[in-house]
């Protein structure tokens, strides 16, 4: 199939994007070669330069190991986890290998924290607490408060609606479908945090364990932030990658 470069993204990056959902859906076992640079040119007709800027990208993000005379293989899958954020896609791929499990359904409450931090004239949000597991092992807690808008257009999805419902869905997945303007970026912070009772519990750490703490605010196109989430991560199973540029002009 034909690919096509996004409004501001490279052929290579989505190239790279849909390559790297095969390899997190398993389509690509270990020592099972991918297809060569001239299959997936003409497969998905861009040049071989851009296939082989793709390959690029998941060798440095550690899906993919190239052996010369052979070919590109997907990375050996062991028992460590390891997930990497640089994108709102990378994101939303959250639901291609991961299960979200409800730990507090999705209900109205007052938080003025998130109310101010979501740019709200009351103090009333929708919120969700959740953790992720990869193979029944958790690896992240998940405190979402929602702008009274998005959080209603969620009031009827069965995967939130009850404590320990499991599902493959990522929020913003589900507000992509429902809100008028779809979400095009993200605020983050991160921050170290100590695992209290409630985390260590959900995350199956000691308590005063080390964790990432990330939050993000989530803006539509128009500027709206309808998403805060405050997530806490084991370490040892989270990376963040991002591109900086140095200033020319």
């Amino acid at each position: 199939m034909t690919i096509s470069e996004q409004p501001g993204e490279a052929a290579y990056k989505v190239l790279a994007r849909e390559l790297r959902q095969a390899i997190l859906q398993r389509r690509f076992d270990d020592g099972v070669r991918l297809p060569t640079e001239a299959e997936l040119a003409t497969e998905h007709g861009v040049s071989r330069q851009t296939v082989r800027r793709a390959f690029q990208d998941l060798v440095a993000d550690g899906l993919v190991h190239r052996v010369p005379g052979r070919g590109t293989f997907a990375a050996p899958r062991d028992s460590q986890y390891l997930r990497q954020f640089g994108s709102i896609e990378d994101l939303m791929g959250l639901s291609l290998d991961t299960t979200l499990e409800v730990l507090r359904p999705l209900r109205r409450v007052v938080n003025v924290e998130a109310a101010s931090r979501l740019r709200l004239d009351s103090d009333t949000v929708h919120t969700v607490v959740f953790r992720r597991l990869h193979d029944g092992k958790p690896f992240c807690h998940t405190a979402v408060h929602l702008h009274p808008a998005a959080g209603s257009t969620l009031a009827d999805a069965p995967e939130l609606a009850t404590a320990g419902a499991t599902s493959e869905v990522t929020i913003i997945g589900l507000l992509d479908d429902r809100l008028p303007a779809p979400i095009a970026e993200a605020d983050q912070s991160i921050t170290a945090a100590a695992a209290d009772a409630t985390l260590a519990d959900a995350l199956a750490c000691p308590a005063g364990a080390p964790l990432l703490r990330v939050d993000r605010t989530y803006l539509t196109t128009d500027g709206q932030p309808v998403e805060l989430a405050v997530n806490h991560f084991l370490p040892e199973q989270y990376s963040y990658r991002v591109k900086l540029k140095r200033s020319l002009g």
